[in-house]
């Protein structure tokens, strides 16, 4: 380990406790950054059309997709079919869009 402006190293013992702690704080320094960058990358990943409807949350667009496979699907699916996976009120707010768009 350098210390600025000093051109000799600090030596230590590969068993120290010191050595360890230093260690711990990097992994962990580490570890929080590549989960920060994750976190922050996979928000402006993938999203879909559906989450951009009010009243259609993450859990009920992937419930969709999961069932219909694609969008286009979706918007052709009869009223009885959207029955399986919405309730009223959802199957309301998704036909109302699909007619607007």
């Amino acid at each position: 380990m350098f210390y600025p402006g000093d051109s000799f190293p600090l030596y230590l013992d590969k068993k120290s406790e010191t050595l360890k702690v230093i260690q711990q704080l990097r992994d962990e320094a580490h570890r929080f950054g590549i989960t920060f960058h994750r976190k922050k990358r996979d928000q402006g990943t993938l999203k879909t059309e559906l989450e951009q409807i009010e009243g259609i949350g993450k859990t009920t667009a992937d419930k969709l997709l999961k069932h219909f496979k694609s969008v286009k699907k979706i918007r052709e699916a009869t009223e009885k079919e959207l029955s399986e996976v919405l309730n009223k009120k959802q199957m309301v707010t998704l036909q109302e869009y699909f007619k607007q768009v």
